[in-house]
């Protein structure tokens, strides 16, 4: 009895792995890989704590890291990055991004002006 399950259970998969056809058109290979996109938004002027949850509510944390960098030219770190505002991103707002994108802020302090 387990040798006819195990037999059906393969020919089952063996079945449905294959090419699929539609009515009227040529085989269909089914895929398994979807890559996802969503536009990126323009964080231009947010706070970098914001801009940085923003990416990860939009991508459902799909892209969880995002890099800065001092946009003043001092090499400052940011540390508390609810200290910074974005003055700019690498990626312009509304250009198609996916996981894996690196996605950096240039960003100076709250008190200061962009560049």
């Amino acid at each position: 009895m387990l040798k006819f399950v195990v037999g059906v259970a393969l020919a089952t998969v063996a079945t449905s792995c294959g090419p699929q056809t539609q009515p009227g058109g040529p085989p269909v290979t089914p895929t398994s890989s979807f890559v996802q996109h969503w536009a990126m938004p323009n964080l231009v002027g947010s706070g970098l704590q914001d801009a940085q949850d923003a990416i990860q509510k939009l991508t459902d944390n799909k892209i969880f890291f995002t890099s800065s960098h001092d946009a003043g030219g001092r090499g400052r770190h940011q540390v508390l990055d609810r200290d910074w505002k974005v003055c700019n991103q690498n990626i312009a707002a509304g250009t198609q991004i996916q996981a894996g994108v690196k996605i950096d802020f240039g960003v100076v302090k709250l008190s200061e002006r962009c560049p």
